[in-house]
């Protein structure tokens, strides 16, 4: 047998083993995705009696069947709402326009359909007096709601609201332009809007641990789609600030657009999520939601998509809010979609239509 054969694994009796000269190929690693977390935002909830009588149709004051249609669009890692009106207490009386206050199921309905927060500083805060601010917070305590806005204490108002989502400290503020003519009986009851109103909290909050801050802000002129030089003013000196990273708008109960300010979003205005007013008037039936994801970079903490979902309250018979991206399209939805996409993109933000 020859040499060569026996180097076979026959001849050996072992198998053959045969290195290769070549290098192992390189170790890929895919980098873990930046921190990040959604958040979703609703305009005014404005509580009119005949939505109360709508709710008492639906069963037991049941608030959850007219809310119902958003709850894909409020669907985030936070859900922020703005609670216009205040808030009685179980058992006693509610009140429409002009001074109004809302049955407490509102509260525990907006928690049921998947709202985490309420700004609660609104031109209504003092409609049924100072004690009425306490009753409203102790009902959105009980709803299980955090808020901001209006306060029952100096110490309360003191301390920056800081939710904790998905690990990061987001904080929300709510300021409102005033209170009807109402005096505030003292400062610390509820926040009226001014630049260092604003940045003060905001740099508090930053301060108290907060990653992100969210300026909830009711201003405007009403039922206007425009925004007013008050508004871009406001908005070009908060958002200048370090401190303040989005502002979400209120109060005109028409849906306002959606800009820029130096690489920061604003929302002027969201319109009315949910309403009934006496003299309806189109516009006021139409609303949007925001939605943002934030996203960490190596300069912190930045949104990095911003979209909207436009919505539409249907009168019926039966008193509903339809989300439009989801519901088949009727002469009204359209009207509403093709009005609520054109004000939205009218500064030519490039927000998108979820």
């Amino acid at each position: 047998m020859s040499l060569v054969a026996c180097l076979t694994a026959a001849c050996t009796g072992t198998p053959a083993v045969v290195t290769s000269s070549r290098p192992p190929p390189p170790t890929t690693t895919t980098p873990p995705p930046p921190p990040s977390f959604t958040l979703a935002a609703g305009g005014d909830i404005l509580v009119h009696p005949l939505l109360t009588e709508q709710a008492d149709r639906d069963g037991a004051r049941d608030f959850v069947p007219v809310l119902d249609g958003l709850r894909q669009a409020i669907d985030a890692d936070l859900s922020i709402c703005h609670l216009e009106t205040p808030l009685s207490a179980p058992g006693d009386p509610t009140y429409g326009y002009p001074a109004f206050s809302a049955p407490p199921e509102v509260a525990t309905a907006l928690k049921a359909i998947g709202y985490d927060s309420c700004s609660t500083a609104s031109n209504h805060t003092l409609d049924r007096g100072p004690d009425a601010i306490g009753t409203t917070l102790d009902v959105l305590d009980a709803a299980g709601l955090e808020h901001t806005g209006s306060f029952r204490s100096p110490e309360e108002s003191a301390t920056p609201l800081l939710l904790d989502v998905r690990g990061v400290k987001v904080a929300q503020l709510s300021f409102t332009y005033g209170f009807n003519g109402i005096p505030l009986p003292q400062p610390w009851m509820a926040n009226q809007l001014s630049v260092e109103g604003v940045l003060g909290a905001a740099r508090a909050a930053k301060a108290a641990g907060a990653e992100v801050v969210v300026a909830s802000l009711h201003w405007g002129a009403e039922y206007r789609h425009e925004v007013t030089a008050e508004q871009r003013e406001l908005a070009e000196a908060v958002l200048a600030d370090p401190a303040v990273d989005l502002i979400i708008g209120t109060h005109a109960h028409a849906v306002q657009p959606i800009g820029q300010v130096g690489g920061k979003w604003v929302v002027y205005g969201m319109g009315n999520e949910v309403a009934r007013h006496s003299e309806p008037r189109g516009i006021t039936e139409e609303g949007i939601i925001t939605r943002f994801t934030f996203e960490k970079g190596p300069n912190g903490w930045a949104v990095r998509h911003a979209e909207y979902v436009p919505t539409l309250v249907e009168f019926g018979p039966p008193i509903r809010v339809v989300d439009l991206t989801r519901a088949p399209s009727t002469p009204r939805r359209a009207e509403a979609l093709a009005r609520t996409d054109g004000v939205v993109r009218s500064l030519g933000s490039a927000i998108t239509r979820r």
